[in-house]
């Protein structure tokens, strides 16, 4: 896969046929791109995911609504305001945008998805949306997705978005999101648009697989967004490909951006990948990989390059209320430096070794259980000071 945003020569040349995008500053917060229109010319086959939170956003229950019948033209999103806790104006104004959109571009309004992303608690700012809006057709470009990575940042510090090839086709994932991240059947927001003929219930099927072997494993601080939406759209302008190269295709790049979004989580200085091996089951691997990841001990340990393998052990033994594990048979590595197994191992040179690793900007812990032949990966990252800073100014 390519990252398109080191290649913009090869970014024009290289869209998916069939899509246009509008990407623009509507002033919501500030200057900077915070709205973002991504069409099909031709009714696409659909599928999205979203957010598990029973406090989501108003534009959740409008997403899920439009994209039930497996068919949708257009991603609306807007960054900088959630739209999250605004009670029944808050659906009011989604409901509005979403038919002003609809006017500007020709289309009908259940066609399109809508997301909102940013601070909670604050109504959108209407007046700027509504003058925003307008001559919207008239400013569509072919392609620009790269733009549209840009509009949907918020705390990012930079766009992410993939693309890859599959036979005739093309597709291509972008995905927002830096803080507030522990994703329950969705992530925070992402998107992939497809010129690839595929249908939408094998879109759905292709869709979860990728989402829970990708954005469920990540986490950056426990906190599950009340924005959480991933959606896919595949206009079949390129024609049919094939199924398995697409699903392939469709999961490391959901990967990809997954670890993006972990690599570049709030205040972050380490991307940490955690591997828990030789399970008894896939989900006993996940929730101590997810204990370990999520855990600020480790977390903080991380940041300090601090060789404290002990935060691991109790990040695996607090699990144990509702996962057995045999302690005598457990083995703990920081890359390929083997620290524990059933007791400590080696001695001041091991800790040397893994003192001097932890300076790497990746860090990859491996647990293995001795129990089985299932496993998990997860991503998370360093707590660094930053990230209280981020969060404590982050309405100001």
């Amino acid at each position: 896969m390519k990252n398109l945003l080191k290649d913009k020569e090869y970014i024009l040349e290289n869209m998916p046929e069939g899509f246009y995008t509008c990407s623009k500053s509507l002033g919501i917060k500030d200057e900077t791109l915070d709205f973002t229109v991504i069409l099909s010319t031709e009714l696409a086959n659909a599928a999205a995911m979203f957010t598990q939170s029973r406090f989501c956003g108003a534009p959740i229950p409008i997403g899920k609504q439009n994209v039930a019948n497996g068919k949708l033209k257009c991603f609306a999103i807007n960054s900088k305001n959630a739209n999250v806790a605004t009670g029944e104006e808050g659906i009011k104004n989604v409901i509005e945008l979403n038919e002003l959109i609809a006017a500007e571009l020709d289309i009908a309004p259940e066609d399109i998805l809508p997301s909102s992303t940013g601070v909670i608690g604050y109504q959108l700012p209407m007046d700027k949306m509504r003058a925003g809006i307008k001559n919207l057709k008239n400013n569509l470009v072919e392609g620009g997705l790269d733009k549209s990575a840009e509009a949907i940042m918020t705390t990012d510090t930079y766009p992410k978005l993939k693309m890859c090839k599959i036979g005739d086709a093309t597709l291509v994932g972008m995905a927002k999101g830096s803080g507030m991240i522990e994703p329950n059947m969705a992530t925070m927001l992402s998107y992939f648009v497809t010129d690839a003929a595929i249908s939408a219930d094998e879109l759905e099927k292709l869709l979860k697989e990728a989402v829970n072997q990708s954005f469920n494993m990540v986490s950056i601080d426990t906190d599950t967004s009340t924005s959480d939406t991933v959606a896919i759209m595949a206009n079949g302008a390129a024609g049919k490909v094939d199924l398995q190269a697409f699903k392939e295709a469709l999961t490391a790049m959901s990967i990809d951006l997954a670890k993006e979004i972990a690599r570049d989580g709030e205040g972050a200085t380490k991307l940490v990948e955690v591997t828990v091996n030789e399970a008894s089951s896939f989900l006993q691997a996940k929730k101590i990989g997810k204990s370990i990841v999520n855990s600020p001990l480790v977390k903080t340990a991380i940041f300090g390059e601090d060789a404290n393998w002990g935060r691991i052990a109790m990040a695996i033994g607090k699990c144990e209320d509702e996962i057995e594990v045999d302690l005598e048979k457990i083995a703990i590595y920081f890359g390929d430096t083997l620290i524990y197994q059933g007791k400590p191992i080696g001695d001041k040179e091991n800790l040397d070794q893994i003192q001097s690793y932890l300076e790497n900007p990746e860090i990859k812990i491996t647990v293995s259980l001795a129990l089985g032949t299932d496993q998990a990966t997860v991503w998370g990252c360093d707590l660094s000071y930053d990230y209280v800073r981020i969060n404590g100014e982050y309405t100001t």
